[in-house]
């Protein structure tokens, strides 16, 4: 696939499966052996197209109102694709055991994307869980 083509696929993930909260296009787009790989946090991580739908609903589920604001996308050597992007919503729901604060979030990302014969393969994300946590009132802020 071209760059262009890689681009269009991972901004599909973004665009259907978390802001339109589509689950199904997970499977469309998610290769049936994808790894989604994640430092710990509240995230479940796992393999497969369901491992990123339900990684998308754990977030609009918890946030009415949840957006993932793309920024840049970056194709790059070897079927790479690297997304900046941020997101934000109100916490009005469940999110991984912490009950609604009515607080407002906005956590900036990186998430480097590897494809492979027109499906996602493997995904990196990089986010500041912590900056999150923090918001949310759950972590005291520092300084």
């Amino acid at each position: 696939m071209s760059s262009d083509s890689n681009k269009a696929l991972v901004r599909r993930f973004f665009d259907e499966v978390c802001n339109r909260r589509n689950p199904g296009v997970a499977h469309e787009i998610f290769a049936a052996d994808f790894v989604y790989h994640e430092p710990a946090s509240i995230s479940p991580g796992g393999k497969g197209p369901d491992a990123m739908a339900r990684e998308a609903a754990n977030y609009y589920n918890a946030m009415s109102n949840a957006q993932w604001v793309v920024h840049d996308v970056l194709a790059g050597e070897d079927n790479a694709v690297t997304v900046r992007w941020t997101g934000q919503g109100t916490h009005d729901g469940n999110l991984a055991g912490i009950p609604p604060t009515g607080k407002e979030i906005s956590v900036e990302a990186l998430s480097l994307f590897k494809v492979a014969d027109g499906k996602i393969i493997e995904m990196w994300d990089c986010w500041d869980a912590l900056a999150m946590l923090q918001q949310l009132g759950i972590v005291p802020r520092m300084g």
